[in-house]
């Protein structure tokens, strides 16, 4: 079997993207598809496409509507790397980044005027995002030069607008009604916040885990002791939220869990110290997702981003993460709320993918562009 893709870097995040089509031709489920590709179950990943981590084990596939206002539907796959599985609860906002760079480099949507405006539609969340490129002169320029915290390489701008992102994936901005509940995990009780906006995250003090807010360098270590303690927190989170019936049928990707704290003097420059988990480890920058609900709880009276941040962010939030500080503004258009955090993209490759025949059922409706 071969199959058409290309390999691209979306924000801090590279994923194989693949339109729609492509992937119907073997016939197979992409359950059983799409860890093949990738190589998995494997840690290396070393017979696949994966790169053997959370950032680096994702694929992005595209679908053109026939009509209406959306220019592109797309559906993001999480993909296991250890287990060959694929979780598709959630979307993921770095990846999203590269959807509307593809569209305009395969002639799915003629650049106009110096900013091309794409909007897409994602099929996961069902979440409409606004994307944005720079096309001076009614083009991409020859040569990228959008810088980003987190990548040593220029790529294209790509801002990412969510528009009214509260509640796509639980119904609501709080799922459990309240601003502040209480988990009990590993014997203490520990406050949190659970928001969903662009996904579903709980947020937890890092005060709470012995975490000095003061020195944000020294997170990492003290969260790596705690993995284990903080997946009960966040599977619990996903039986209150509403996300598994049980702790034990949590999903990996969601709901996300962000540590946070009031940054230090010295880090002036940012509103909001943060550490992500992604799959289970540190995130190295932070998933774009989680930081549309980390705005939100920024905005709503009671959350412990809101108590951080004082209850009056201004049209930007500043987020201090392992790869320095990423900006999420928020906006009115067109009577409906955006919100948004601004991205860089590039295309790596483009290439044909050589896979032994697979097994399996029917590709899932997802291919014709359903929500999952």
């Amino acid at each position: 079997m071969k199959i058409e893709a290309e390999w691209m870097r979306g924000g801090t995040s590279k994923c194989w993207v693949f339109e729609a089509e492509h992937l119907q031709e073997g016939g197979a489920s992409l359950d059983v598809l799409l860890p093949r590709l990738f190589g998995s179950p494997d840690p290396r990943q070393i017979d696949g496409v994966g790169g053997a981590t959370s950032t680096t084990s994702k694929a992005i596939i595209l679908h053109r509507p026939t009509g209406g206002d959306i220019d592109v539907e797309y559906t993001f796959a999480q993909v296991g790397i250890e287990e060959a599985g694929v979780d598709w609860g959630s979307n993921c906002g770095n990846g999203s980044a590269v959807v509307g760079l593809y569209a305009i480099e395969k002639g799915w949507v003629v650049p106009t005027g110096d900013v091309t405006r794409i909007v897409t539609r994602n099929t996961n969340t069902n979440q409409i995002i606004v994307q944005r490129v720079p096309t001076p002169d009614g083009a991409l320029p020859v040569i990228p030069e959008g810088q980003m915290p987190g990548v040593p390489f220029p790529g294209y701008p790509v801002g990412l607008g969510f528009q009214d992102p509260a509640g796509k994936t639980t119904g609501a901005l709080l799922p459990t009604g309240a601003a502040t509940d209480s988990i009990t995990a590993g014997g203490p009780s520990w406050t949190v916040s659970m928001v969903d906006a662009g996904a579903p995250v709980v947020m937890v003090r890092a005060e709470e885990l012995g975490l000095d807010p003061a020195r944000y360098d020294t997170w990492r270590a003290g969260v790596e002791l705690q993995l284990d303690t903080l997946e009960q927190i966040r599977r619990q989170a996903a039986v209150r939220m509403g996300l598994a019936p049980t702790t034990a049928e949590a999903a990996r990707a969601i709901p996300k869990l962000a540590i946070v704290a009031a940054p230090a003097d010295a880090e002036a420059g940012a509103d909001v110290n943060v550490m992500m988990l992604s799959m289970g480890r540190p995130h190295p920058a932070l998933a774009i997702t989680g930081s549309i609900a980390l705005t939100l709880a920024a905005r709503t009276p009671g959350t412990v981003l809101h108590t951080i941040t004082g209850g009056a962010p201004g049209a930007t939030l500043r987020l201090q993460t392992p790869a320095g500080v990423i900006e999420t503004w928020s906006e009115e258009h067109g009577g409906r709320l955006l919100v948004g955090v601004d991205r860089t993209a590039r295309t790596i490759a483009t290439t044909i993918i050589h896979l032994p025949e697979v097994s399996g059922s029917a590709a899932p409706a997802v291919l014709a562009g359903a929500t999952q």
